[in-house]
């Protein structure tokens, strides 16, 4: 198969997002990496919707699309082509998508992202141990904190006066008061 000149597996995994929590790729990426104008991948996408289930593929809402955008966006140039909401793609949906535009290119990128999206899992699964040990002693260090905050609150209690005045303390004589 010859290849053409293609980006670096590094950046396409950039362009691999969380929202909903699932790994998705939005529209306007997957246009660029198709090399087919976003408009025309939109388009594919509504003619064939009886192929894009929720779990393939989604639009963002406005207050996610928000978010994503104040989260992700880096220049103005960043901005361009995303006015809308924009479909995300999981690897299912990125798979479904080859098919339905169905180039010798859509093929071969949609080949690298679901290599891309495997490998991500494979790093996700060969790392769970130390997730859960980082997670473990996160949960630690959080009951450490709260037992700190309680010796301080004590601390405060027996360095605050107490409300009144103070008794006089000795031995009394008789008599007095």
């Amino acid at each position: 198969m010859a290849k053409t000149k293609t980006l670096p597996d590094e950046v396409i995994a950039s362009k691999i997002f969380v929202v909903r929590k699932q790994k998705v790729m939005i529209d306007r990426d997957l246009a660029a990496l198709y090399g087919v104008e976003t408009r025309a991948l939109k388009q594919a996408v509504r003619r064939n919707a009886d192929r894009f289930p929720d779990d393939f593929m989604f639009e963002m809402t406005s207050k996610e699309f928000k978010v994503w955008r104040k989260e992700n966006i880096t220049s103005t140039d960043d901005m361009m082509g995303l006015r809308h909401a924009p479909f995300c793609f999981t690897e299912q949906g990125v798979t479904m998508l080859s098919c339905v535009l169905s180039s010798k290119k859509a093929i071969e990128v949609n080949i690298r992202i679901i290599r891309i999206f495997t490998r991500m899992r494979e790093m996700l699964f060969t790392h769970k141990d130390i997730l859960l040990k980082l997670e473990k002693l996160e949960k630690h260090v959080m009951q450490h904190d709260e037992d700190v905050q309680v010796i301080f609150d004590y601390m405060r209690e027996l360095l605050e006066p107490e409300a009144g005045p103070m008794r006089k303390i000795g031995f009394k004589r008789t008599g007095e008061d």
